[in-house]
């Protein structure tokens, strides 16, 4: 049947979100569902920001990249990676283009994600149990952390200054973690409280053992029981706790969500989901253009430290490029332009009352442009000009990517920042871009399949 006047008029003039699954071919579906078998390998592999730097110069190594340095001499064609202290990474292909006049293009995500952060002088005895003292890390639901399995990650440098690596609860075999919460039957206090005061950051004490040493002359049997294993497995003692950095994440690995495995749950979608294609479009892609993925850490707290985005060296190292090329930094900066890619929130018909439901990311719609973020009067925001999101939404046309604007929530709900206003101090153009999340910094988040593989697809259209 034909469509009227009107119909026409309406298919030609209102914008409406597409459903990527249900727009895309045959083809295309399937690469969806092959490229998350790679994502999911990657975060099961990259559950603190060091194992998602290991991560992505193993995935950077094996298609060639090698390792830069300031001062190396650069040309176009080549393929090399910048490691930040082992917590961080860019990983960058040198463009043919005159970055004078085009810039380069960048792709900046993060790899860290909310956490327990094990405290410095963390180990006690208590009623027959071992626990360990913490400091959570991030924004996070803390009762949302309690009785679930949990795996220690981290690294601990010793008292003669070598260093190891901690990792258990992710294998088989392994032993799981946990934090205790209260039982019904006497949880009529603590359920008639809010929420943020269901438990309090000083009872997200992690439970490490419970087998008493066998010795009738030590007082702390469980606590020196646990000393023992630590001090056999990893030659740790109680003070080395001192320069360590340990954390506990969830003990599960990523899995399809449904019966028709279009989504996928996992820890640390945020900010993996976006820095997975990131990594991936800049070590498969194509381009003219210098591209650099920026895999930053410390986003979580305000990007602050020496591997957080306001680290002079992210600066420093473009500049080393330009000059490598001998380009003009300034010039450089100011011809460049940056996708801050990171997660946004998908509208949850379950909390629909904080969402406005027309600017929300909608589930399987596409990777989502934020012009904004911040809060309220867009407070800490970076808000990109209509210039560059005509530029940018015309390269995502021109390449068929499936995409969607997006805000964080209702303008009085809340609120949120990413890395984009750090770049744009520069003299950067940005503009957010990243994943629809469901329970967005849960121990287990939910993203889609499609918005995923949108991801990827955008910032190879972002790169050309």
């Amino acid at each position: 049947m034909e469509k009227s006047k009107g119909q026409q008029l309406s298919d030609e003039l209102v914008y409406r979100k597409k459903n990527y699954f249900e727009v895309a071919s045959k083809d295309e579906r399937d690469a969806m569902f092959i490229y998350a078998e790679g994502y999911k390998a990657f975060l099961d592999a990259a559950k603190t920001e060091r194992e998602a730097c290991e991560a992505a110069v193993e995935i950077a190594k094996e298609a060639g990249f090698t390792e830069y340095r300031f001062g190396d001499r650069l040309r176009a064609g080549d393929k090399r990676y910048f490691i930040n202290r082992g917590k961080s990474v860019v990983v960058f292909r040198v463009g043919t283009k005159n970055p004078e006049k085009d810039g380069f293009r960048i792709i900046a995500s993060h790899i860290d994600a909310p956490r327990i952060d094990i405290k410095q002088n963390p180990l006690y005895e208590d009623s027959g149990m071992a626990y360990l003292k913490t400091h959570y890390y991030g924004g996070i639901k803390k009762y949302q952390w309690t009785a679930i399995p949990l795996a220690l990650h981290g690294t601990v440098v010793l008292a003669d200054g070598s260093k190891v690596t901690v990792k258990v609860g992710e294998a088989a075999g392994d032993p799981v973690f946990y934090i205790d919460d209260l039982l019904p039957h006497l949880g009529g206090e603590q359920m008639g409280a809010t929420a943020n005061k269901f438990i309090d950051g000083e009872q997200l004490n992690v439970l490490v053992g419970g087998l008493p040493y066998a010795d009738e002359e030590v007082s702390e049997k469980v606590k020196l029981s646990v000393l023992s294993v630590l001090n056999r497995d990893y030659g740790m003692c109680e003070e080395d706790f001192l320069s360590a950095e340990l954390c506990a994440v969830p003990a599960f690995g990523a899995r399809d969500v449904g019966f028709d495995r279009a989504l996928i749950g996992a820890y640390g979608h945020d900010d993996r989901v976006c820095a997975y294609p990131a990594l991936t479009a800049v070590v498969n892609g194509e381009s003219e253009h210098t591209v650099l993925a920026m895999l930053v850490d410390k986003e979580e707290i305000g990007s602050e430290g020496t591997t957080g985005i306001q680290c002079k060296v992210y600066e420093d190292l473009m500049e080393e490029i330009s000059i490598a090329l001998g380009a003009n930094f300034r010039k450089v900066r100011a011809a460049s332009k940056c996708l801050s890619s990171d997660v946004t929130a998908a509208y949850d018909p379950n909390f629909a009352g904080v969402y406005e439901k027309k600017n929300s990311a909608m589930i399987s719609c596409g990777t989502a442009m934020c012009k904004f973020t911040g809060a309220r009067g867009k407070s800490g925001s970076n808000d990109a000009s209509a210039e560059f999101v005509g530029e940018v939404r015309k390269m995502f046309a021109d390449a068929g990517v499936v995409w969607q604007t997006a805000e964080l929530g209702k303008v009085d709900a809340g609120g949120g920042g990413t890395v984009a206003k750090f770049v744009a101090q520069l003299n950067i153009d940005t503009v957010d871009l990243g994943v629809p999340v469901i329970s967005m910094h849960a121990p287990w988040e939910v993203i889609s399949k499609a918005d995923l593989y949108s991801n990827y697809k955008a910032f190879l259209a972002f790169m050309k």
